[in-house]
């Protein structure tokens, strides 16, 4: 009798460590880490295009709402990416919080693990887990309000919910946690999958872990510079709050 029920335990055992699931997950957590990473870095850019002039932005905003394409703006189209966007974020979310530490035990572990051992690695991964989940939360407030008011996109109508909507604060935790956690996660999805290692993946993984921290410095760099100008617009035009650009007038529609 004992017999058979520690040969059905190990059978169990066998089954579960066996099942193809986790690495479903990893996947699908890796695919849609990756789409979530291009999508930030074009993101940024195209917000820093605020930086070469008002009228590139405004021109870059007509892009995404279809007027090259249609002859008329979509707004609905933003939403439609929008919802897109928090839609793979909520599957990647679901598909990494299986990694994190469950509760305070398992954290305290953790830390102890990563101080006895002083593994860069190790780090990277628990300010992988901090940013992750402030992204997640304040991304859905940013996500949830382009696709709820898609049309308030343009010189102006940023500037405004930035400074008069007092959005800076949001714009730019997030700004930093959403660098951090791209960047980290792109360099660690490298070492996973075994991108660039070469026949030195010592001296690789230093040149990877060097381009990371460049691209952090770089898109931190364009991100808050961006923010600054888009406040010192906001502050310039906080009397004509609701007023909206147009390029030919180079003031309001």
């Amino acid at each position: 009798m004992k017999h058979d029920r520690l040969h059905k335990s190990v059978d169990a055992y066998l089954k579960l460590h066996n099942s193809s699931t986790p690495a479903r997950l990893d996947f699908v957590q890796s695919v849609t880490g990756f789409i979530l990473a291009l999508f930030i870095m074009g993101h940024i850019l195209f917000e820093a295009t605020i930086l070469i002039s008002k009228d590139a932005m405004y021109a870059m905003t007509r892009f995404f709402e279809g007027y090259y394409f249609f002859g008329e703006t979509y707004p609905g189209i933003i939403s439609f990416l929008a919802a897109a966007i928090f839609i793979i974020l909520i599957v990647h979310t679901l598909a990494a919080l299986r990694k994190f530490p469950s509760n305070y035990r398992q954290y305290s572990i953790f830390r102890k693990h990563s101080a006895e051992f002083r593994h860069n690695d190790t780090t990277l991964w628990l300010w992988q887990v901090i940013t992750g989940f402030m992204m997640f939360f304040l991304a859905s407030v940013h996500l949830y309000m382009m696709m709820t008011n898609p049309g308030d996109i343009g010189p102006f109508a940023s500037a405004d919910r930035i400074v008069s909507g007092w959005m800076w604060p949001l714009y730019l935790v997030l700004l930093i946690s959403v660098v951090l956690h791209t960047f980290i996660g792109l360099y660690r999805l490298a070492l996973k999958w075994g991108w660039f290692e070469g026949k030195k993946p010592k001296e690789s993984r230093k040149v990877m872990k060097k381009i990371m921290i460049a691209a952090i410095v770089f898109y931190i760099g364009i991100g808050l510079a961006a923010l600054g100008a888009y406040i010192v617009i906001g502050i310039e035009h906080s009397d004509k709050v609701g007023a909206r650009y147009h390029p030919t007038e180079g003031g309001q529609q």
